[in-house]
């Protein structure tokens, strides 16, 4: 690991200001950390959020779970709130890495880190969340926008999400059995604003089947989701899986999540 210098700002004004030159916020760790220690990145200021406790909590507002970005990922699985509100949330939350993950992981970190195969950024898009940040509200439709790419501007800091209720939701993924990080991991959502159908893992960024949710508007049944076919272009190729076993996986993962939003 390279050396680099280290803050821990009290609140969000010093945190910005502290983001001078070539520097970093650092949230869990998670990612970030693991990547300096094989150089694969390196920055000469890391500044340390964890200090910051207005980045923490969560909160119902009306028919919103807002979650603060530093807020860990056992935390939100733990939550009574997000187990009535949004039980996919809290699920998904619950199974992101191992418990040591989820004790440092952080919401604001992950979908800032826009891992291709995160759980987040599932939720982002198949619930229609709100990302806010220090200087302005984005859309989660418009958040990610490629492989590790997100709309974040240098210095810009992700402060809370904003999940909206649903009706019917779940979350279901073929994870890597190590990392546990997605293969194909389907969050599929029936709420206000109709069908969304969410996909993590087998692409470059997260994205939704829109020929699904329009087969699911019609008729919001497992079966329905597994005779959409999505096609294999642009979908990953690995050794995990060929680009066509993971595009068949996302009609059988997207089956199974209706099957466990209905069964709610």
């Amino acid at each position: 690991m390279y050396s680099f210098d280290y803050q821990r700002p009290a609140d969000r004004a010093a945190a910005a200001s502290a983001l001078q030159g070539d520097a970093r916020f650092l949230a869990g760790g998670q990612s970030l950390i693991q990547a300096m220690k094989l150089r694969l990145s390196m920055s000469e200021r890391l500044v340390d959020l964890g200090g910051v406790a207005d980045l923490k909590g969560i909160k119902i507002d009306g028919g919103n779970v807002i979650i603060g970005a530093m807020t860990t990922h056992a935390t939100v699985a733990r939550s009574a709130e997000v187990q009535k509100a949004i039980p996919a949330l809290a699920e998904l939350a619950g199974g992101i890495g191992d418990q040591m993950v989820r004790n440092m992981g952080t919401l604001g970190g992950s979908i800032a880190n826009a891992d291709p195969a995160a759980c987040y950024p599932a939720a982002i898009l198949g619930l229609g969340a709100t990302v806010h940040t220090n200087q302005r509200t984005i859309a989660g439709d418009a958040f990610f926008l490629g492989l590790y790419e997100t709309a974040l501007q240098p210095g810009e800091l992700v402060t809370a999400v904003s999940f909206p209720a649903a009706r019917k939701a779940a979350y279901v993924k073929y994870k890597q059995p190590a990392s546990r990080f997605a293969l194909v991991g389907v969050f599929v959502s029936q709420g206000a604003g109709g069908v969304r159908v969410a996909v993590t893992g087998a692409k470059s960024s997260v994205f939704r089947v829109t020929a699904m949710e329009a087969a699911l508007a019609k008729s919001f049944t497992p079966e329905t989701a597994r005779a959409v076919a999505v096609p294999a272009t642009d979908i990953n190729s690995d050794l995990h899986g060929t680009a066509a076993y993971r595009a068949a996986m996302i009609s059988v993962m997207a089956s199974r999540a209706v099957a466990a939003a209905l069964a709610r």
